[in-house]
């Protein structure tokens, strides 16, 4: 049967969720700090702890050498030989058990507080691992109280905080309420790990649909982006790798019961779900959801602009409120997007030849080639817009 310090280590190891020989190990170094401090020696002690009597046992280590130069941790070998004969040989080393019943009170609570705070350290670096091995999780905890704008939601056994700037503006929580956000990330503080949490990362939505999409979760559909403004409207773009299944339709869900359960977590976000592919074009066209595009021009893939002409009646959905709409299109697909309505499109296509019949001067270059000298020509106010010419297919 262990003896009751084995006991007491064990619960303890238990309780803080750390392994019984991170305990021991910080006992034994509590004791040989103590030790030191009284003994005030250049002996090399040593600490090891007696499973058997619960106590922790002290020695002093001697190397066997052929000529002593320093009697506090050396041993000659003849006199090694007297004490264990023929068995000891140069560089093996002899423990000298010393007393530890002599350290006293200080040395006592010297060794408590190096106890306390090696389990404290192993504790928290237990969690800060844990948990960053799990940055990216959605994980529920509940609001303890509230520090200068900023949640700290207990989760397990330990707090996070949920900054304000994590928080969605259009959401709001009391002490005691119950919340789900996703692990932002894992910091070292003063204070042990601080846990990071968000409610605004497009993490959080992903995680989401990956819980209430069988098709994501599977793997059937993915997930290529994900977008958000929260507390206004968030773009999805998905993509399917078997041809029978709809991205979008199995996202929507039947009578949109799936994307429904997000949006009421997300307490009423829009969410625009739309399907990606690999053509920038096609890409761009989709993310503009829901407003409808007449036509997408590619106009400088170095720098990643696009130009996209809509109906009128169509410009306003298309930019959406203060820009907002194709703000996360942009973000979504990489591409700066330049929208105008047929109208506009029309009125500067009829300014550029208005231009060219005033006389407006050409490269020299562009008219190099006099079958393609017209329709540069009539599409290019100016050399340094290398993708006028196509604008004519507007």
């Amino acid at each position: 049967m262990s003896n009751p310090l084995q006991q007491t280590i064990e619960a303890l190891a238990k309780e803080k969720g750390i392994e019984a020989d991170t305990i021991i190990t910080a006992i034994e170094d509590a004791v040989l700090t103590a030790s030191r401090k009284y003994y005030k020696t250049n002996e090399n002690l040593r600490t090891r702890f007696n499973t058997e009597t619960g106590q922790v046992d002290l020695f002093a280590i001697k190397h066997i050498v052929n000529e002593v130069t320093d009697p506090s941790t050396e041993i000659a070998l003849a006199e090694a030989q007297e004490l264990y004969g023929e068995e000891a040989e140069v560089d093996m080393e002899i423990e000298f058990p010393k007393r530890t019943d002599v350290l006293g009170r200080i040395a006592a609570q010297t060794a408590k507080q190096v106890i306390f705070q090696k389990v404290r350290e192993a504790e928290r670096e237990n969690i800060f691992a844990e948990y960053n091995q799990r940055v990216g999780e959605v994980i529920t905890g509940m609001v303890k109280r509230f520090e200068a704008g900023d949640l700290i939601v207990e989760i397990g056994r330990i707090e996070a905080v949920l900054p304000r700037r994590e928080q969605s503006r259009a959401e709001s929580y009391s002490p005691g309420e119950r919340v789900r956000a996703v692990i932002k990330s894992v910091n070292h503080s003063a204070k042990g790990p601080q846990i990071v949490m968000s409610r605004t990362d497009a993490a959080l939505l992903i995680k989401l649909f990956e819980q209430e999409v069988p098709e994501i979760y599977d793997g059937t559909v993915m997930v290529r982006g994900a977008v958000r403004e929260a507390g206004d409207r968030a773009k999805v773009a998905v993509y399917s790798r078997e041809r029978d299944v709809d991205p979008v339709g199995a996202c929507v869900g039947m009578k949109g019961t799936r994307v429904q359960a997000i949006i009421r977590e997300l307490r009423g976000e829009k969410i625009d779900i739309v399907e990606w592919s690999e053509d920038p074009i096609t890409l761009v066209t989709n993310a503009l959801s829901p407003a409808k595009v007449q036509h997408v021009e590619m106009i400088d893939d170095v720098e990643r602009v696009m130009e996209v002409v809509v109906e009128a009646s169509q410009l306003s959905l298309a930019i959406g409120k203060k820009g907002q709409n194709v703000r996360l299109a942009a973000k979504l697909t990489g591409w700066r997007i330049d929208i105008k309505s047929e109208e506009d499109k029309r009125k500067e296509v009829e300014a550029e030849f208005g231009a060219l019949e005033a006389g407006a001067p050409v490269d020299g270059d562009e008219v190099a080639n006099p079958e393609a000298a017209p329709v540069e020509g009539e599409n290019a106010p100016a050399a340094d817009e290398p993708a006028a010419g196509d604008q004519d297919n507007s």
